[in-house]
């Protein structure tokens, strides 16, 4: 208040000042004097009116000069009105000569004043922000080493973050300037920072500004742009970084300490898929849900995504204990309101299995378990078939048995034409699962998936690793593709193909173009601040067992149709015999009994004969099934 009331009069000294060219008569002098108190009064009440006196000079802002002008406009235009309503009421009153100021000095002071006290303010926030800049860098353990940087987006995203990153010099980051495409940008300061070109002279403008690396701060770019931004980055051999979304800086939830290396979920080449989640509420909201594998990558995304439709109860199945507590202790805390069963036990054991379905009845089941490593898998054959063929008959059976409205089992496009032992398992699921579809009140259900970036085990996390060791990084093959699809989306497209499927189909996303391994790779070693090749290796291991070089979502014999959303496609095959897929289940069982055989490859040839299988010294599998006791060959192929 002192501070202000000071201002205010300091300010209407120096309006006098100017009205008379620093000359002030005596008579004028005189008036200043009358006048000041009652003025001064009047501006301050015109102020407190608008709360601009509860305004914090710490945090002042543009925003804030709105209740100052308002304010000063108030008390101008009472004085105004007093200037010329006493002399109308008293004419020959000597008020109208002393009490009154001059209409010049009312204009005057209103700006002399609100600049004056809006300065203070403005004032005070940048010594304050020096003040705290010089002391959060002296407190930096270690300090960054400063890297010029170029501002990839003068926009509003562009803004925010160069007014961060000059508060916050511990980040280490120096704007250079920005790059955007907008031609009347060109040449414009923003922020204290130069726009110094487009995006497409982004090599030159590095060069010639000495920059040490870029940062994309364009408010939530989309995959395609941020792509096109880090191909532009990689020619100028700038390391490149991107800010966390606009909206979560602005709501809190994230700042600058969170700029990232562009992750690989941006470059999956398309945008991310969003489905029809209001047919989710209906389907699952107040229904017992079972989720086998529940402590996976897929099946803990899988179950945070269903407790936001509000089941009833959501039965966590696994047989990881660690992983099985992990992500119970997790949902526990996010959903409070939902009754959260953990279950361990592993699909394979049928007595566990069918004690929690008989005491449980969940209706609707997300069969999620399996061993999904192919090189594992071929040196592992007979427990891929347990595990991946035989719990899912196990379970399927018992979600049939107990009635369960729906039953979705997540495949692979490796079990389309298989050539590994993991792709055949899968696909002899998805058979077992269509042909009990067609004698089941149970609607039986198959989504099949590309790969899944960022599930464990899966190649970003290895190429992470391996760049952080500092290479090299291994890829099989330079000609290999590969579709893929982020975790959310493909826990959203089995909740959607169980809203959407009648029983026995096979549901696909649409992935897009698939993408090659080698460049996966290049990309994630650019966005991790290295060259690709020079400061990264990338080397070529060559192709393992089982992999196919590429990967097809359907086969030939498949009818593909859509659906009513425009991303899923639904895919039908000719059911097979139940009885005779039975008896080849039933031939299946050997490899119980033989566990260290390699007995499991010929048997799943008989039963996927487009599947492709090397044995474990690299031949073709010669058919040596005959060789094993008590099971006949059934008479009639499955294919």
């Amino acid at each position: 208040m002192a501070i202000d009331a000071t201002l205010l009069v300091v300010a209407l000294g120096l309006s006098f000042a100017l009205r008379f060219d620093w000359n002030i008569p005596a008579d004028m002098l005189a008036r200043l004097t009358l006048v000041t108190p009652y003025v001064v009064l009047l501006q301050y009440l015109s102020l407190a009116l608008f709360r601009a006196p509860r305004i914090s000079w710490r945090f002042f802002s543009l925003r804030d000069l709105k209740p100052f002008g308002f304010a000063y406009a108030l008390s101008g235009a009472v004085l105004v009105a007093l200037r010329y309503g006493i002399p109308a009421i008293f004419p020959d009153h000597e008020l109208a000569t002393y009490l009154l100021v001059p209409l010049s000095v009312i204009v005057l002071d209103a700006g002399v004043a609100l600049t004056f006290t809006v300065g203070a303010r403005a004032m005070r926030r940048a010594v304050s922000e020096d003040v705290e800049c010089s002391v959060r860098f002296a407190r930096s353990i270690p300090p960054r080493r400063s890297a010029r940087t170029l501002l990839i987006g003068a926009g509003h995203g562009g803004v925010i973050t160069a007014r961060e990153l000059a508060r916050r010099p511990e980040l280490g980051i120096v704007p250079v300037g920005f790059v955007d495409d907008d031609a009347a940008k060109t040449g414009t300061t923003i922020c204290g920072i130069p726009v110094l070109g487009k995006t497409t002279e982004l090599a030159s403008i590095a060069k010639r500004c000495l920059a040490d690396e870029a940062l994309i701060t364009i408010a939530n770019a989309r995959g395609p742009s941020i792509r096109r931004l880090t191909a532009l980055c990689e020619e100028a051999r700038l390391p490149v970084r991107i800010v966390p979304g606009i909206h979560e800086i602005v709501d809190g939830t994230v700042n600058l300490s969170g700029i990232r290396e562009v992750a690989i979920d941006d470059l999956l080449g398309r945008a991310p898929i969003r489905l029809d989640e209001s047919t989710l509420l209906n389907a699952l909201e107040g229904s017992h849900v079972l989720v086998s594998g529940a402590g996976g990558s897929i099946g803990s995304e899988l179950c945070r995504q269903v407790a936001r439709f509000r089941p009833n109860k959501l039965f966590l199945v696994d047989s990881s204990e660690n992983n099985l507590f992990n992500v119970h202790r997790e949902l526990c805390g996010s959903f409070p309101g939902i009754e959260l069963v953990p279950l361990v036990g592993s699909v394979t054991d049928a007595a566990r299995m069918r004690e929690i379905f008989s005491r449980h009845r969940p209706e609707v089941v997300l069969h999620a378990a399996a061993y999904k490593h192919v090189p594992m898998m071929e040196l592992n054959p007979a427990q891929a078939v347990v595990n991946n063929a035989l719990g899912t008959r196990i379970v399927a059976d018992l979600a049939h048995e107990f009635g369960a409205r729906e039953f979705v089992l997540v495949s692979t496009d490796k079990a389309v034409r298989p050539s590994s032992v993991m792709g055949a398992t899968k696909r002899a699921a998805e058979i077992y699962v269509q042909a009990l579809a067609a004698r089941s009140t149970t609607r039986f259900i198959t989504v099949r998936f590309g790969n899944v970036l960022g599930s464990a085990g899966s190649v970003v996390p290895i190429f992470k690793e391996q760049i952080a060791k500092g290479g090299p990084v291994t890829i099989t093959d330079p000609r290999m593709t590969r579709y893929f699809m982020t975790i959310p989306e493909a826990c959203q497209l089995i909740l959607q193909a169980a809203r959407l499927g009648k029983g026995g189909e096979i549901f696909m996303l649409d992935m897009g173009e698939p993408v090659r391994i080698l460049d996966l790779a290049r990309d994630l070693i650019q966005l991790s601040g290295f060259i690709p090749e020079v400061d990264i290796e990338i080397v070529v291991s060559g192709v393992r067992p089982g992999e196919k070089l590429t990967e097809e979502l359907w086969s030939q014999s498949e009818g593909i149709s859509s659906t009513q959303h425009p991303s899923i496609f639904v895919g039908t095959s000719p059911a097979h015999s139940f009885e005779e897929v039975a008896a080849w289940y039933h031939r299946l069982e050997t490899v119980r009994s033989y566990p260290g055989g390699d007995w499991a490859r010929p048997l799943l040839t008989e039963l996927v004969p487009e599947a492709s299988l090397l044995s474990q010294d690299g031949s073709k599998q010669a058919d040596e099934v005959s060789n094993l006791q008590g099971f006949p060959r059934p008479s009639l192929a499955i294919g």
